[in-house]
């Protein structure tokens, strides 16, 4: 009777459910269902700055009914985007963190990761892209192919990641897709064409013709959600034809099937069109582009219906772990995709996030099944791990789930891993994943705490975000006597300050960013010194005879050590102390305190003293003979330059190469294309500060530039005193210092 009852309840709550509105709630109920892999897809939304990536993913959940309501980047009612969680992404109007959400469109499960635009967070795009089967690629109709688009794109060829373009705000001023189309095929090599044309443009966007179904598609009602299919329009039907043509040709020139019936002259079928788009994108041959505008609700289920229809489910991607074998190179095996749960798990931690609840380890399961309560291994320590709580996430909130199946993106807690670890369900597998590329930070800032007693807070800031994000790096620099942090750009560092303050009620303070200078020599300078002490006892007594000389320049980064010596006047068991002694010499010269780079140390001859000569005796020796040489020598400073790409709307060129010159940058070259035009020079770093705000004033904000190191060259002579004396100064400060204690 109990037992009838219960039944009766649960299939009156499955009616009552049914008949609700899509809600958060009911989509959460449909998604514990074990969907097949082919119901299956994992896609990111990348795009240069400000594209319209976070608002195009607002309008992705609110017509998939994730979400009751829409909120804007900027919005008026300081609500802020779904997928902008952190308080400092809601006021800036930027995207800082990578988030992740699922949603259902067609009874597909979509995992869906939102990334930042910004240059400096490029390793979010990084981790992201490495664990996804597909991307959308969003290009702004007025900016198209900009510095950050290709950054992203040459992030999708690293691992191999299917797209599609998606050519948003068709309603802004001045907008043009057929020159967004032109110039991905010119800048980024794509083999692209639209498979959808608009209807109308800026302030007269209507909708869109789909070039496949040969229909138009119109989007009316009060957030676009009423989608009326009707013909095209008299004015659009020899262009669609045009570029239906068009389509077919770029497809027939990748696809064998397709290109078959356009050599035997045949009209391809509807199906046909569609199949050779999906192979062709799978294979990353051909990338299908789609029009619409995110902000006025135009263009987004037919994307949605894109994304299914070509974009690879975790089936259909190859992905390779590596067998590790003692002595011997790594075997590649391909991991098995079905979700039957008879494999042994495999999983990439791609992120890590300091949660509410201790540490948060985002996964993809590319392999096998996990189950709550099951244990895990993760293979670079062969720590075990049992999984207490399983959680899928929607920005930052978090539902539990009782398992995962391969191909879904799940989260954990309090797992001790970092980010790139590969976990198996069997340690015996040895199995290990392609980690995930991280470039190498590029500027550095002192840092301190603005009260002394916030030190706590300060070291688990540090150490929280130093985890979390490998581009961050902190050290202490003994030259300086400071705190050092190092990022990918000067917002990188100021966004993790405020952090400090907002998450960790840590105000700090940014010095000046900090360029890495290093002194070299400009000609041979010979030595010949004796050190020589006696004070009761066994004494010190070493000489040695050489010279320093600079190495050629393409080695000025390098610091060599040479022993030229003949016979026993120098005992071999002391040149290691002579090494030791000449290399803690270069670690801080005494012109400005900066490392030594570009000399070469070529010890020829000396002498020793059977009793009182020692190791350290031979140490102090060199010490001496660098400090000779430092005031006999001729030296020079070496600085950082830069590799600078800036582009920029061609009525600011004049302006922009002016700053380039002033700033010292000497310009590579220069192209331009369709009212647009990029600078290649080389730069100083030193000179290169505050450069983004001069851009965005000079260009009307439309400016853009990136940068990366290039190589160390001399310094101008005025640059090098300054530095000189900056350094003559601050050890004039440390001596009173000094004084004053004693």
């Amino acid at each position: 009777m109990i037992k009838a009852r219960m039944l009766t309840s649960n299939l009156a709550l499955n009616v009552a459910l049914k008949a609700l509105p899509q809600c958060g709630y009911c989509t959460a109920l449909k998604f514990t269902e074990h969907k097949p892999i082919e119901k299956i897809r994992n896609i990111g939304i990348s795009a240069h700055i400000d594209s319209g990536k976070t608002t195009l993913t607002e309008r992705i959940l609110f017509y998939t009914g994730r979400i009751a309501k829409m909120h804007e980047v900027k919005g008026k009612d300081n609500v802020g985007a779904t997928m902008d969680s952190m308080e400092l992404e809601r006021q800036r109007g930027i995207t800082i963190q990578s988030a992740a959400t699922y949603t259902l469109w067609k009874d597909t499960n979509i995992n869906i990761i939102d990334t930042p635009g910004h240059v400096d967070f490029t390793v979010e795009v990084e981790r992201s892209l490495r664990v996804l089967d597909g991307a959308i690629l969003v290009l702004c109709a007025v900016g198209g192919v900009q510095s950050q688009t290709l950054t992203v794109n040459r992030q999708m060829k690293r691992y191999n990641v299917p797209c599609l373009a998606f050519i948003n705000k068709l309603d802004r001023l001045g907008a043009n897709p057929y020159r967004v189309l032109s110039q991905m095929r010119s800048k980024m090599n794509h083999n692209a064409a639209f498979i959808q044309l608009p209807i109308g443009l800026e302030g007269d966007c209507k909708g869109i013709v789909d070039l496949i179904s040969e229909k138009s598609v119109y989007f009316e009602g009060d957030y676009g959600t009423v989608i009326r299919y009707d013909e095209i329009p008299q004015n659009m039907r020899t262009e669609s034809q045009e570029r239906k043509q068009e389509l077919i040709e770029h497809l027939s020139n990748v696809d064998e099937t397709l290109g078959e019936i356009f050599l035997e002259e045949r009209t391809p079928t509807e199906k046909d069109v569609r199949d050779a788009l999906r192979r062709s994108c799978i294979k990353r041959t051909f990338t299908p582009v789609l029009v619409g505008t995110a902000l006025k609700n135009k263009g987004i289920q037919p994307l949605l219906d894109a994304a299914i229809d070509y974009l690879p489910n975790p089936g259909e991607v190859e992905n390779i772990a590596l067998i590790e074998k003692p002595g011997d190179e790594a075997e590649k095996i391909i991991l098995d995709p079905s979700r039957d749960g008879k494999q042994s798990f495999v999983g990439l931690a791609f992120k890590l996030e300091a949660g509410r609840f201790g540490q948060l380890t985002y996964l993809r399961c590319y392999q096998g099944v996990l189950r709550k309560g099951d244990s895990i291994y993760n293979a670079r320590t062969n720590k075990r791990i049992r999984v207490a709580r399983l959680v899928r996430l929607h920005s930052n909130n978090m539902e539990d789930v009782n398992e995962v199946y391969a191909g879904d993106i799940f989260a954990l807690f309090g797992v001790d891993c970092a980010s790139g670890d590969t976990f198996t369900s069997n340690p015996k597998d040895n199995l290990a994943m392609e980690s995930i590329y991280i470039p190498d930070p590029v500027v550095s800032m002192a840092i301190k705490p603005n009260n002394p007693k916030d030190r706590d807070n300060f070291s688990k800031a540090i150490a929280r975000f130093t985890k979390e994000d490998p581009t961050f790096h902190f050290y202490y620099d003994n030259d300086v006597k400071e705190t050092l942090v190092s990022g990918m750009g000067e917002l990188h560092l100021e966004i993790y300050a405020q952090r400090m303050e907002r998450e960790y009620g840590c105000p700090v303070t940014l010095g000046k960013p900090k360029v890495a200078f290093r002194e070299t020599l400009t000609g041979p300078c010979s030595f010949d010194y004796l050190h020589k002490k006696q004070s009761g006892g066994s004494g010190q007594y070493a000489r040695i005879i050489g010279v320093i000389e600079p190495l050629p320049p393409q080695q000025n980064t390098l610091v060599e050590f040479l022993d030229e010596t003949v016979g026993t006047n120098v005992p071999k068991q002391f040149i290691p102390g002579v090494e030791k002694g000449f290399r803690e010499m270069a670690q801080r010269g005494m012109l400005s305190g900066h490392k030594l780079s570009g000399v070469r140390f070529r010890l020829q001859d000396g002498g020793h003293h059977i009793v009182d000569s020692s190791e350290l005796a031979f140490q102090m020796a060199a010490h001496g003979a660098v400090k000779e040489v430092f005031q006999e020598g001729s030296w020079q400073i070496l600085e950082p330059i830069m590799s600078v790409e800036v582009t920029a709307p061609e009525e600011f060129q004049g302006s922009v190469i002016g700053h380039l010159s002033k700033r010292h940058g000497i310009i590579t070259g220069t192209d331009g294309a369709e009212g647009w035009f990029t600078v290649y020079a080389e730069v100083p770093l030193n000179d290169m500060f505050g450069y983004a705000g001069e851009l965005r004033s000079s260009t009307q904000g439309k400016g853009e530039f990136t940068m990366e190191y290039s190589r160390y060259s001399p310094c101008l002579p005025d640059v090098q005193d300054q530095v000189v004396r900056e350094y003559q100064e601050s050890q004039g400060i440390e001596l009173e210092k000094k004084k004053k204690k004693n």
